[in-house]
């Protein structure tokens, strides 16, 4: 009976001819160019050889973590320092089969399968012989990072980096030989933290140190940042990031911000509305500096973060007890896109949401400061964190579609920790390529395989090479 339902045959997700033929023909053979990640600099410029799975697979993945708390599993076994790789593994194994319906329990066997070729169902009794035939191959070249970006065709990696990074590593990683272009992006979370003065300053006495000048006064905060932006430049980074509960509905003068850049400096912590005022005075400064040089701004919005005081003191930031926020985005995301277009100083823009109630407001908000002057120059991005799931990215693809072009977009990004990760790039063009195929078949649009496929094609790779203005490597 099993055989006459094989679990992710060829065909998974492609429940059409059409979905078949734009995947395989089209989709499949494009690279990748992961313009957002959260992969570690320095295993790529070490290429890291992992020792065991555990290390490739589990560490830092917060999506895991999750599902093994919601399992029961005791901390110890999911990031405690005391237990072994392979107890972690093992508590892994046993919480899997309890993931049927989340995206993990694809996610997990497609790793499997796509860069070990083991095709058993993970559960505790396949454990020991996954253990075993994953460590084997983890010792050749083809599975250390290098050989694992290439396996897949990564042509373009755009790490994420703090401004205060010396970016040792991508400096390293531009003078060796990987093919892979890997660039630094540029994502300044800190130089808001006017309301947290001890960390805040912190952060502003290393990036004083980075660029050896001190920081005492407002003008001093935005040459250095305005240095350092330039140094990533340099290093070929033409993107910036923010992780923002939303954008302030708030005006704010330089008086004013130099003024609360000063009292935090001071030790005294600014108010809510003071954070609110100095935050958007701050994406207006960010704002420009990436019109000036040509990047491209990203916008990640409506995250609640650290929402457990005990792991977060135990594990600290990013341990998986983030979720989605029900904050307004509309009036402060439209108003700074405006402000900026007004003032003839708009980056090209890609706004990921968070909350799936947002989906028009974030299609809709990408339509009003379009140009002329770039295809697609505002992106409503792709879906994000707890929307990179079917369901999640269908709905972003669907509102796209609706209040946008869609043919302009750039595509899926991994935003991950994880090497393993690319496999969510096949998940995207699967569900991308079910959803056109559908349309065709159903006549709602034409069966012209040059139009079609052509959208596919510039969809998964083409879009964003043209896109970001970046090299891509060769693979």
């Amino acid at each position: 009976m099993a055989d006459a339902y094989p679990f992710l045959p060829e065909d998974f997700l492609l429940n059409s001819e059409w979905a078949r033929t734009l995947y395989f023909e089209h989709a499949a053979k494009q690279p990748i160019f992961d313009y957002h990640c959260h992969l570690p600099p320095a295993e790529i410029a070490a290429n890291r050889q992992f020792e065991n799975l555990t290390q490739l697979w589990l560490a830092g993945d917060h999506y895991k973590w999750r599902a093994m708390r919601s399992n029961g599993v005791p901390e110890n076994l999911i990031t405690g320092a005391q237990s072994s790789d392979h107890d972690k593994f093992l508590a892994w194994t046993r919480t899997v089969p309890y993931t049927l319906r989340n995206p993990l329990y694809h996610w997990s066997h497609l790793e499997l399968r796509r860069y070990f070729g083991l095709m058993d169902l993970i559960n505790e009794s396949s454990a020991p012989k996954i253990w075993a035939a994953a460590n084997a191959q983890l010792r050749s070249p083809e599975l250390s990072v290098h050989g694992i970006l290439t396996k897949n065709r990564v042509n373009v990696i755009c790490t994420t980096d703090d401004p205060a990074d010396d970016l040792a590593h991508h400096v390293a990683i531009k003078q060796s030989a990987l093919e892979t272009k890997v660039y630094p992006t540029f994502r300044p979370d800190k130089a808001f933290a006017v309301g947290q003065p001890v960390g805040f300053n912190v952060w502003v006495d290393q990036l004083a140190a980075r660029t050896n000048h001190e920081i005492r006064d407002l003008t001093a905060f935005l040459d250095a940042l305005k240095s350092r932006h330039d140094f990533f430049h340099s290093l070929g980074g033409r993107l910036s990031d923010h992780g923002l509960e939303n954008l302030p509905d708030a005006d704010c003068t330089e008086a004013q911000a130099a003024a609360i850049f000063a009292a935090a400096r001071s030790g005294s912590a600014a108010t809510p509305e003071q954070v609110a005022k100095f935050t958007w005075f701050m994406m207006l400064f960010f704002g420009r500096l990436d019109a000036e040089r040509g990047w491209t701004k990203q916008l990640h919005l409506g995250a609640i973060r650290n929402n457990n005081a005990r792991l977060l003191q135990r594990i600290g930031a990013d341990a998986g007890v983030d979720s989605i926020g029900d904050f307004p985005q509309a009036r402060g995301l439209t108003r700074y896109l405006d402000c900026l277009d007004r003032e003839g100083k708009l980056p090209k823009t890609v706004i990921y949401n968070l909350n799936p109630a947002d989906n028009y407001v974030f299609a809709t908000a990408i339509g009003n400061v379009q140009d002329g002057t770039i295809p697609g120059k505002i992106q409503f991005g792709s879906g994000w964190w707890f929307l990179d799931q079917k369901e999640g990215m269908e709905w972003q693809l669907n509102a796209l579609s609706q209040l946008g072009l869609l043919s302009r977009f750039v595509g899926m990004l991994t935003d991950s920790r994880s090497f393993l990760s690319y496999v969510r790039h096949e998940y995207f063009r699967r569900l991308l390529c079910s959803l056109i195929g559908a349309d065709v078949e159903k006549g709602l649009i034409p069966a012209d395989r040059a139009l079609v496929g052509g959208m596919i094609e510039a969809i998964c790779y083409k879009n964003a090479l043209g896109y970001f203005g970046l090299e891509a490597g060769k693979l």
